[in-house]
């Protein structure tokens, strides 16, 4: 049991850091129709710009925060001068995006260098403790915690703001929000720092994980992600948080279960998605 219990916690945990991830990458591309390849760059600007204020600040909450503020900074920037420009043009997007990550990576290595950097805990956050016979991480739950805030803002943000319907509107059908006097340009840059602003939470919250960080580290859960995207549907965010969750427990369980199955599980459930409802899980678009 405690097994079982312990694989579900650490499946979840993992599960709500690509969910940071890919919810803005889904929203991005509901909305604007970009594949954005530099949301892994600002995964890995998260996590860098987190652990450094927290080495030098000693405050944990004020590490998180500033992380999002460089990673909704970057995705200004980004989405003004890279990718605005190339709107409707997908084999440029591509390029734009790959490069773009590409630089940000760059970047990472000429601020704090080539080598990995150790990312730690503060003390509130180390250690577990023990429910009814189980053991229980606390950084763990904290994650969960975090990813169930970020959800419910979401949700709030979607169905109960204007700005929010305008989104969803926006997602169904782009040319009717524009006939009806809308700023979409306005909305495609909200959309896009909110997406960043995420994605670097999820690179600040995965650092512990390992221990260390590196340029680099975004290129792997970049792909995490867009698999996750494409599992639960284009433009959902409820799909991407199905989609996550069944992503991260997949890996815990079959990694303790299954070690050779573990590298592959992932591939797996996207062919199986894609041939069954290729539109994803929760996705209605062709």
């Amino acid at each position: 049991m405690d097994v079982f219990v312990n694989l579900f916690v650490n499946g979840v945990s993992t599960g709500v850091l690509i969910f940071l991830l890919a919810s803005g990458l889904t929203l991005i591309f509901g909305l604007m129709s970009v594949l954005n390849f530099a949301h892994g760059g600002l995964f890995a600007w998260g996590a860098f710009t987190g652990v450094w204020l927290f080495n030098v600040t000693g405050s944990y909450m004020f590490a998180l925060f500033g992380a999002i503020v460089m990673g909704m900074f970057l995705g200004l920037i980004l989405e003004r001068f890279l990718i605005r420009p190339v709107y409707g043009n997908h084999v440029r997007q591509l390029l734009v995006t790959l490069g773009g990550m590409l630089v940000l990576s760059e970047c990472i290595k000429v601020f704090w260098g080539p080598n990995p950097i150790g990312a730690k805990l503060p003390k509130w956050l180390q250690g577990s403790f023990t429910f009814d016979g189980i053991i229980l991480i606390k950084y763990r739950l904290f994650v969960i915690l975090i990813g169930l805030f970020v959800y419910i803002g979401f949700v709030l943000l979607l169905r109960k703001t204007k700005i929010g319907l305008m989104i969803r509107a926006g997602v169904i059908d782009k040319e009717m929000v524009q006939a009806l006097g809308i700023n979409v340009k306005a909305i495609f840059s909200f959309v896009f720092l909110l997406g960043a602003g995420m994605a670097a939470l999820g690179g600040f919250l995965l650092a512990p994980y390992s221990g260390i960080i590196f340029a680099e580290m975004g290129m792997q859960y970049a792909i995490l992600a867009f698999i996750v995207v494409i599992i639960g549907g284009l433009g959902s965010v409820q799909g991407s948080v199905i989609a996550s969750l069944i992503v991260g427990l997949a890996g815990a369980f079959t990694a303790y279960y299954l070690p050779d199955l573990s590298l592959a599980i992932n591939m797996l459930m996207l062919l199986f998605v894609l041939l069954v409802k290729p539109t994803g899980l929760v996705g209605e678009k062709g």
